[in-house]
C-alpha cells in the first residue's frame, strides 16, 4: 500500500514492517515499536496520525455491529482506536505479533500464524509456539507458552459442539477446546506451524518425529520419582523381606538341600499388581470423566452469563 507523507513523517528511523488497510485512505501501520493508525482528510476531520506503543499492559476488544475497538492500557492512562469488523483480525495478529516480539516472548524473526478467540480464551499460533491466555481481556502478560521443541504429541478429539486440542507438552498433555466453527481453521493453523518446525508433512510423521526425540532422552526411572506423586509398588522393606523368604527358601534346615520357591510367593504378587493397576487406571478414568463433565458445565454457565440470563 502507499504510505502517506504524514506516517513517512512520523517513522523517524524507524521502517514499516506490516499494513493493514481500512478503506477509503485510513490505514493501521506496524514498526518495531508501535502501532501508527493514520486516519485520512474528511468532511469532519483533518489528516492525522496517531501512535500506539507497543509496551502496553493489556487489550481489551469491543465488537460492534459494523466496528470493533481496540484499548490498550499503559502504565499512564489507556487509549483506543476502531476500525471495521472486517479488518479486526488482521489489525489484532500484527498488533499482537509486535507486544510478544517487543516483550521477548517471542524470537525476533518469529512471526504469528493465528490468532482464535473464543468465548474467554485467546490462542496465539507462531512459527514456534502456541500461547494461551484466559480471563475477560484480550490479552495480558499473563498467559502461558507451549514452546514446539517441547511438544511430545499431538492429536485431536471432536465433539458435536467442539473439539478438543489435546497439545502434549513434554509429557504431560494439554487440552484445549475449540468450538465447531472454528475448530477447523485451528487445527490447520496449528498444524501447518508444528509441520514447518519439525520438517514433516504429516500428524503422523509428526507424532512419530516427536515420539522419536522422547524416546533418545535420558531414561529417568520410568517416571517413579519422588515428584510423580505415584509410590512404588515395591518398597525398600517389601525388598528386605523377600530376600530373606528366597535364602529360607533356597537354603532351608533340613539337611542343606537346596529347594526350589514355591511358584504360588510370585503367583500371588503378580495379581496383587494386576488388582492394584486394575484400580488405579479405573480411579483415573473416573476422575477425567468428572473433570470433562465439570468443564461442559462451566462452559454452559458463561453462555448463559454472556446472553444476561
Amino acid at each position: 500500500m502507499d504510505i502517506p507523507d504524514l506516517v513517512r513523517q512520523e517513522l523517524g528511523d524507524e521502517e514499516i514492517q506490516a499494513g493493514v488497510t481500512l478503506g477509503d485512505e485510513d490505514a493501521v501501520c506496524f514498526t518495531p515499536t508501535r502501532t501508527l493508525v493514520y486516519r485520512g482528510e474528511g468532511l469532519l476531520s483533518d489528516e492525522k496520525v496517531e501512535a500506539y506503543p507497543f509496551d502496553f499492559e493489556r487489550l481489551t476488544i469491543s465488537e460492534g455491529r459494523r466496528k470493533t475497538k481496540f484499548t490498550l492500557v499503559y502504565t499512564d492512562g489507556k487509549r483506543e482506536f476502531g476500525v471495521p469488523g472486517s479488518r479486526a483480525d488482521a489489525v489484532l495478529e500484527q498488533l499482537l505479533e509486535g507486544a510478544l516480539r517487543g516483550s521477548t516472548a517471542i524470537g525476533e524473526e518469529e512471526s504469528v500464524t493465528g490468532v482464535f478467540r473464543f468465548s474467554e480464551l485467546t490462542l496465539v499460533v507462531t512459527e514456534g509456539r502456541l500461547l494461551k491466555h484466559l480471563g475477560s481481556v484480550t490479552w495480558d502478560n499473563d498467559f502461558e507458552s507451549y514452546p514446539f521443541d517441547a511438544v511430545t504429541g499431538l492429536d485431536f478429539e471432536e465433539g458435536s459442539v467442539a473439539t478438543a486440542v489435546v497439545l502434549t507438552v513434554d509429557g504431560r498433555p494439554e487440552r484445549i477446546k475449540a468450538p465447531s466453527n472454528q475448530a477447523s481453521a485451528v487445527r490447520k493453523t496449528l498444524q501447518e506451524s508444528l509441520f514447518a518446525y519439525h520438517d514433516v508433512s504429516s500428524l503422523a510423521d509428526l507424532n512419530a518425529e516427536v515420539a522419536a526425540d522422547t524416546e533418545d532422552e535420558p531414561d529417568d526411572g520410568g517416571g517413579l520419582g519422588l515428584e510423580s506423586g505415584i509410590d512404588p509398588l515395591v518398597s525398600d522393606e517389601d525388598d528386605g523381606e523377600e530376600t530373606a523368604t528366597t535364602a529360607a527358601a533356597v537354603a532351608p534346615e533340613t539337611g542343606g538341600q537346596t529347594a526350589a520357591p514355591a511358584a504360588d510367593a510370585e503367583d500371588g504378587d503378580i495379581a496383587a499388581l494386576e488388582q492394584q493397576v486394575a484400580r488405579l487406571t479405573e480411579a483415573v478414568e473416573q476422575q477425567s470423566e468428572r473433570i470433562e463433565a465439570q468443564e461442559a458445565t462451566i462452559e454452559t454457565l458463561i453462555d448463559e452469563l454472556r446472553q444476561g440470563r
